[in-house]
């Protein structure tokens, strides 16, 4: 019995064909052309940085190279470039909102967003020593409560109160205060709701003394908060500018 020789070896090669182009055609089991049919075409790639992707079934096609920074997304089904997500905050309110009046609401607040962060700049009371107020939802019900940062640590506190007092004793000639607000998971409708404050105003009888601010909120309502209102304790706003922020 003689050993089993590949083709390249048992056969002669033409003086056109090499045995190394014959070794080519070792171990074919199924006809050449159908093998082939079932490669992908290195010429779909045109560019470095292309890749492959199904655009059906048993079909692939060329995703061109993205731009610098951009990302691999999915749109409509298939993969795409996208510029990346800078996540951070998208102002809600485009360009601000005036302070104005007794009561100045920002409504239509869409619950996309993880976190609303509120900033309002340059709040000036028309009397001396007063502050900000915030409801949700134009609730005016009593649902609310003001923290002090001295009243943390599990005090058993109740609600009662119609509003959260924010902002602070502010002069009423001055508009260098600046407050910050957080509203924490505001879209969900399962929970009581919280946020914070950090806010600094003028004194309002030493206007080049200040009033430093760190208290917190509570709403005891389940629904997704879809607005904001704005009071001042007494009187009117004579200056200031809202800007709500979703927080992604």
């Amino acid at each position: 019995m003689t050993k089993a020789r590949d083709i390249a070896s048992a056969i002669p090669a033409p003086s056109t064909v090499s045995s190394a182009e014959l070794g080519f055609l070792d171990g074919v089991t199924s006809a050449i052309q159908t093998q082939l049919d079932a490669k992908t075409a290195k010429a779909t790639l045109t560019t470095t940085g292309d890749i492959y992707y199904a655009s059906a079934a048993n079909t692939p096609a060329r995703l061109g190279i993205g731009s610098s920074a951009q990302v691999l997304t999915v749109a409509g089904g298939i993969p795409s470039w996208a510029t990346a997500s800078a996540g951070g905050m998208t102002l809600i309110n485009s360009g601000g909102t005036t302070l104005t009046g007794s009561s100045t609401t920002i409504s239509s607040i869409p619950a996309t967003y993880k976190n609303l962060q509120i900033v309002i700049r340059q709040f000036q009371p028309s009397s001396d020593g007063y502050n900000v107020n915030l409801r949700f939802n134009a609730d005016t019900g009593t649902r609310y409560r003001t923290i002090e940062n001295s009243q943390s640590g599990g005090t058993e506190l109740s609600f009662g109160q119609t509003l959260i007092e924010f902002g602070g004793a502010n002069d009423n000639g001055n508009t260098t205060s600046l407050i910050i607000i957080n509203v924490y998971d505001y879209a969900n409708t399962v929970t009581w709701k919280t946020c914070d404050q950090n806010a600094i105003v003028a004194h309002e009888t030493n206007t080049s003394n200040l009033r430093f601010y760190r208290t917190y909120g509570a709403f005891n309502q389940t629904d997704a908060i879809n607005s904001v209102n704005f009071t001042v304790a007494a009187g009117t706003f004579t200056a200031g500018t809202v800007y709500v922020y979703g927080v992604s």
